[in-house]
């Protein structure tokens, strides 16, 4: 099989070195539009060739789209109109209703497979791309109904052997859940971050006190804005409904700690623990 993978940061990068340990591949060839990752992709080995995307389309078997969601609704139809029956695609956006919505009566639609791996971390580039990303985490399927049989066969294949648990969704369920369990995360961590940075600029020493506890909330801070802004103005109605709630719960915590009713605060950072059960 001859694969392109359009984008080859953290995620491309990352399935590239993961397809080349679990699946026969013949040649992967990396297309992005920033050269300096292309550059160190080919010089890591993540990729075997770099190509434009029209040589790509022509040359592989499968297509990828591991790039910003905004990026992914631009490229799509155009990837669709050009390839053939017999080859498939794969989008992997971190948003997905708008993303179908725009090719849902495209007549190649059914050799597009929609999924998101749920997997990631704070960092880009191909640099830090890692062969075990995958590993154990969630791939959800969305509008896997869509979808032609022989095109579903190969991304669950995929899935498989990069030892993925498969998830189905539709779009509108993805995009609901996801606001909750990662865009809030980041949205969140941003805030953070720029209310530490703020008070910083008074107390500069504020960082020596900085343990495990802050670095670990406020980590998605150092996330590219180039994939998370378009996540967020895509998703934008879930985002703000969760963060109009995340709100609500900040103001609660302030008044309780206002009035110095730490017997209700002792019950809310009670009730939070029930996390647990999510979370292992």
């Amino acid at each position: 099989m001859k694969i392109s993978i359009i984008g080859v940061g953290l995620i491309g990068g990352s399935l590239a070195l993961s397809l080349r340990k679990a699946v026969p591949v013949n040649k992967i060839f990396g297309v992005d539009t920033n050269s300096g990752n292309l550059n160190k992709a080919l010089e890591l080995g993540i990729i075997d060739a770099t190509s434009d995307l029209d040589k790509a389309i022509s040359d592989s078997d499968l297509i990828i789209l591991t790039i910003p969601v905004n990026s992914i609704q631009e490229l799509l139809p155009t990837i669709l109109d050009q390839i053939t029956k017999d080859q498939v695609v794969m989008e992997m956006g971190s948003t997905q209703q708008e993303i179908l919505e725009s090719i849902k009566d495209h007549p190649k639609r059914g050799r597009l497979v929609a999924v998101h791996p749920m997997a990631g971390t704070e960092y880009s580039g191909p640099e830090a791309a890692v062969d075990d990303l995958f590993t154990g985490k969630n791939m959800v399927f969305c509008d896997i109904v869509q979808t032609d049989p022989d095109a579903f066969e190969i991304a669950e294949s995929i899935c498989e052997a990069l030892k993925m648990n498969p998830v189905f969704m539709n779009g509108k369920e993805h995009d609901l859940h996801t606001a909750y369990v990662s865009h809030i995360s980041h949205i969140t961590s941003f805030a953070l971050a720029l209310t530490v940075l703020e008070k910083e600029k008074s107390q500069g020493r504020i960082f020596e006190l900085a343990g495990g506890g802050f670095a670990s909330t406020v980590r998605l801070a150092k996330s590219s804005p180039e994939m998370w802004v378009p996540i967020f103005k895509q998703n934008k109605k879930n985002v703000l409904e969760v963060l109009e709630e995340h709100i609500r719960q900040l103001q609660r915590m302030h008044d309780v700690l206002e009035m110095e009713d730490y017997d209700a605060l002792f019950k809310l950072i009670k009730q939070s623990n029930k996390i647990k059960r999510i979370i292992k």
